[in-house]
This record gives structure tokens, sequence and C-alpha cells, in this order.
């Protein structure tokens, strides 16, 4: 069974956050969460490094508000993926937004990629924001008109676990971007607000708002 929650801007609405804990099916407490920062790990501006650190602790701080624990909470280093130990101990792939093609680029590079699929399959949840959200898709070239491909990534082809295309932070000005990689790729593109998100469980979604 595959389980997905992709997501725009993370679970920012009570909506959101009680359906997710639906979805999890597990009592809060005994929820263990794998955070994957690696999208938002490019830039090295102190500035950003700032921000970043405040999501960091946003994330964090909206995983124990549901009542999930802090040392049930583990942040992976993609060059140091060992130290998370066994990923099937883990309930939840967390996978945070930033840039997508950094992200692709960085999972198959090291081969989390196959990782990240085979938790999936393997029935555990996996919950993406932006970014996060587009990478399991079947293209991330929707990324394209918003994200700097400052690494160079030549293939586009996601990981293919759904076979819809996210565009996540949705606004009507866009639909022109997003026509075109419909019609370019064949592929459905679900369009995604920030308040609201898709919930996947085997090919079968929802959206949820």
């Amino acid at each position: 069974m595959k389980k997905l929650f992709l997501t725009s801007n993370g679970l920012m609405t009570p909506k959101l956050k009680e359906r997710f804990l639906e979805f999890v099916g597990k009592n809060p407490k005994d929820i263990k969460v794998l955070f994957v920062p690696t999208a938002s790990q490019r830039n090295k501006d102190k500035d950003y490094l700032e921000m970043k650190a405040a999501y960091f602790k946003h994330c964090e701080e909206e995983m124990m508000g549901m009542g999930i624990k802090k040392e049930n909470l583990f942040w992976l280093d993609i060059n140091n993926i060992s130290a998370a130990g066994d990923l099937n101990s883990y309930d939840v792939m967390y996978m945070c937004g930033g840039n997508t093609f950094y992200l692709l680029h960085e999972v198959k590079r090291t081969g989390f990629d196959k990782q990240i699929i085979n938790f999936i399959n393997s029935g555990k949840v996996y919950i993406g924001v932006s970014a996060g959200s587009i990478l399991v898709g079947p293209d991330i070239s929707i990324a394209g008109p918003f994200d700097l491909n400052d690494i160079g990534l030549k293939n586009p082809t996601g990981l293919g676990v759904t076979d819809k295309i996210i565009c996540p932070h949705y606004q009507k000005v866009e639909e022109k971007v997003v026509v075109g990689v419909e019609e370019k790729g064949n592929y459905r593109v679900v369009r995604l607000r920030d308040d609201q998100s898709l919930e996947e469980v085997d090919g079968i979604s929802k959206i949820i708002e």
C-alpha cells in the first residue's frame, strides 16, 4: 500500500493536521518521523541559513504540537544516511521543500531515491512539502519557472511513485505554465494551494482542504 500526503506548505491548517494523524493511524506519541531537509540545503548564505534554521524549528514544533515526541524526530543528512538507522523503524518520511532540481540530483546521486521508493512501497507514510511533493511524480519540469536549475540537472524524471505532478503554491496567474506541462507530457497536474494537500492511497486520491 502506497500512502502519500502531498502538500504545498506543510500541515498549515487544523484540518490538514487532523487528517494527517488519521492517515498515519497511530497514537501521536508513538509516531516516528524522519525529516529530509536536503532540498533546502544548497544555499549557504548566512541569511538563508538563519531562515532554514527557523524552518526546521517550525517543522519540529508542528509535529510536537500534534503530540509527537521530540525524541521521535530525526533529521537526515543525505551524505550520512546510515546515521538514521533502519528506515523501516520510522512511520513517516517528511520531505521538506526547497530547490526541486537539487533535491532530485542529490537523492539520485546518493541512491536515496531507491530507499524512498522502498519506504513508500512498504506502506509507510510519505509527506511532501513543495519540492518534496513534486519529487515523487513522473517529472519535475514544472519546477522550472520557479526553481533555479543551477545544479545542471539534465534528466527531469521524478521518482514516479505517483502518476500525478503536483503544482504547489498554485495561483491562477500560473495556469498557462501548468497547462503547458500537461500538454507537453500528457500528465495530470494537480494544482494545490498552500492550504490544501493531495492524499493518495494506492493511486486513489482526493484533495484535503
